[in-house]
């Protein structure tokens, strides 16, 4: 267990969220302590923006990243992703601005993220589960998962979990600025490279909540994104990083001095 308590960051993307924007922040700053929350928006037409750069002025650990537009929330996550390493923070969260992800699980996934390099809030292990969704969406969901797990040969039970945990050293190893996908197909890719540079992810289990205000942004064409995405991945990998062969053999090396 590391001898000084690290700093993460929590990147809340976000588009149209002044209804939950602030309430979701001040919960997830009261959750434990060493956290620091940034807000990546959109250009939000309803004013997300100004509310956090006004809070922001008395609350020194929540941060404002003002974008031109709606640019998708793959970029968004690069751009919180950037700000933590230029920022010297030890961890990255995402998450959800809606309430779906509750900030209650937080500390728990801290707990986790001594043990692993990357921390799933999973709706899809034992304890985790899924509320006020209809069938459909939950048929859906359960058939994107299964998809990116069997075609991306995955050992991650939520691989479209925007909820996460990760370290400075995966930002820094598995090259998420390469990543071409915008949208929830960004989660699957980064997912797969994460597994395939060999780091250690876990899972915790978490109730995803449907949103407690506004609309969800998820629409038909970005599905059919995601699930072309994946194919490409898993037909045409993307280069493994450079500093990869260094952390599967260190992590080869461990696993041969264990009795």
């Amino acid at each position: 267990m590391s001898s000084t308590p690290r700093r993460s960051l929590v990147v809340l993307p976000t588009y149209d969220e002044a209804e939950n924007i602030l309430p979701l922040s001040e919960l997830v700053l009261a959750v434990a302590p060493g956290l620091d929350v940034v807000v990546v928006d959109d250009n939000s037409p309803d004013g997300t923006g100004d509310l956090v750069a006004e809070r922001a002025r008395t609350e020194t650990r929540l941060h404002l990243i003002r974008r031109a537009g709606k640019l998708g929330l793959g970029t968004a996550y690069l751009a919180g992703f950037r700000y933590g390493l230029e920022h010297g923070f030890d961890q990255v969260f995402t998450m959800d601005a809606d309430f779906s992800h509750n900030p209650k699980y937080i500390p728990r996934m801290l707990e986790e993220m001594e043990r692993h390099d990357v921390v799933i809030g999973s709706r899809y292990v034992p304890g985790g589960g899924i509320e006020n969704w209809p069938v459909h969406r939950r048929i859906l969901s359960a058939f994107a998962n299964f998809y990116a797990r069997t075609l991306l040969r995955l050992p991650v039970h939520d691989c479209t979990a925007g909820f996460r945990c990760y370290s400075a050293d995966v930002l820094e190893t598995v090259e998420p600025f390469d990543i071409k996908a915008s949208g929830y197909s960004f989660l699957e890719e980064m997912a797969f490279r994460v597994c395939r540079c060999g780091f250690s992810v876990g899972e915790v289990p978490i109730v995803f909540e449907n949103r407690r205000a506004g609309s969800s942004k998820i629409d038909s064409p970005e599905i059919y994104r995601a699930a072309w995405h994946v194919l490409v991945t898993a037909l045409r990998p993307p280069p493994l990083p450079a500093k990869a062969e260094a952390v599967r053999e260190a992590r080869r090396a461990t696993a041969s001095s264990r009795p």
